[in-house]
């Protein structure tokens, strides 16, 4: 069983890895993502993971580590050994919780499910499969390497080694109907997952899609039909007993990614790998920090400069109010306005918060946490904006 998340209060400690290679470039994805076609050098990574890691501990010295996530790219294509390393280094700087949550993402390939056992040996004990479509066609069209036949069965397979999984899928998709996407989500429900995550498409710059739609090679479903499938996600998930807990984010009771709850809480995280981001709390305040994005310049940075941060932002009062909004009103948990007004000294705007009330968008919670109603989640963004302002 899923260990009860803590406090809301308490947003926690939390370590970003970044794994940067694919075996392809999806159309939709604008992530840091590089495709080798060649061997990686594992040990060379290794060894600038590790001094990432040791320059970090530096700045947050005396931590408590509450989750790890291995993200990317593709973490399931490095080996099991890697992945106990980076977790061996990090576990030699900081003290990590009893009941820490390692996470890795990872494709349903065939192949790399086969590699699960090894990974839950180094230490993983939570595993987030990108499956996106449950439909064959679709996945083509997103560009993914595997079939639904190898999806489901490395959900099975997922489910046989780990005690904690999750799994991704993309709705909204060209010429999706509700309908269809109402027997999709129950096929994969019917899996009885403890945790989904639920992503509406969007077109993202500088990406295949968006060369496809600029030049009408592809159309995304209308305003209307994009809001019933929404209402179609709503449905499904909370009569399956995983109720959105985020925006996009879906759960049993107890079984929400605890690494993302650090973000969305506004809590305190280190990034190491390309392209990583960081927030962290310094004398001086909460830095912004993020990493050279290409893999091998990447690389170089580490092995002469002794890490590879090319960002490094003190945070202003205001900067930080806009972004604890920004992350925490994506829960439905909501935020604590207090702690809203400790971070930037002023309180949020009540006649704002009055219109939103009465707009139907927000809502007070019984212990006084502002929080986005259901009916303003489908408009967060403009939410968010409207209080931040």
């Amino acid at each position: 069983m899923a260990t009860p998340i803590r406090n809301a209060f308490d947003p926690g400690f939390g370590v970003y890895v970044h794994w940067p290679f694919c075996l392809s470039k999806c159309p939709y994805c604008d992530f840091n993502s590089h495709v080798r076609r060649g061997d990686v050098d594992e040990d060379r990574f290794v060894e600038a993971f590790s001094a990432e890691l040791a320059h970090r501990a530096a700045l947050t010295p005396g931590r408590e580590v509450r989750s790890i996530f291995f993200g990317g790219g593709t973490p399931s294509l490095m080996s099991p050994s890697t992945t106990q390393a980076i977790l061996s280094q990090i576990s030699s700087h900081w003290t990590l919780a009893k009941d820490c949550e390692i996470t890795l993402e990872a494709n349903p390939t065939s192949v790399e499910a086969s590699r699960f056992k090894g990974f839950k040996a180094a230490g993983v004990n939570r595993v987030s499969l990108g499956v996106q479509a449950l439909n064959d066609i679709d996945l083509r069209a997103l560009g993914r390497q595997h079939s639904v036949a190898e999806a489901l069965m490395a959900l099975d397979v997922a489910n046989s080694v780990f005690e904690r999984t999750s799994f991704d899928l993309i709705y909204g998709r060209s010429g999706q109907t509700p309908a269809a996407w109402r027997k999709e989500l129950e096929l994969a429900l019917a899996r009885s997952p403890e945790h989904v995550s639920l992503y509406q498409l969007t077109i993202e710059p500088d990406t295949m899609f968006e060369r496809m739609v600029n030049t009408g090679k592809m159309a995304l479903p209308d305003a209307d039909t994009q809001r019933a499938l929404w209402d179609v996600t709503q449905e499904v998930t909370a009569r399956a007993g995983l109720p959105a807990y985020e925006v996009s984010n879906h759960a049993r009771p107890g079984a929400e990614c605890r690494h993302n709850l650090v973000y969305w809480r506004y809590g305190e995280y280190v990034g190491v790998g390309p392209g990583a981001h960081g927030r962290v709390v310094t004398p001086r305040g909460r830095r912004a920090q993020a990493a050279e994005r290409h893999p091998e310049m990447w690389l170089t940075c580490v092995e002469t400069e002794g890490h590879g941060i090319i960002e490094d932002e003190l945070l202003s009062s205001e900067q930080e109010g806009d972004e604890f909004l920004l992350m925490g009103l994506r829960l439905r948990e909501g935020v604590d306005p207090q702690r809203y007004f400790l971070l930037t000294g002023k309180r949020l705007s009540q006649s704002r918060i009055s219109e939103l009330i009465g707009d139907g968008l927000v809502e007070f919670t019984r212990d006084n946490r502002l929080r986005v109603s259901s009916e303003g989640f489908p408009v967060l963004d403009a939410v968010v904006a409207d209080l931040a302002a």
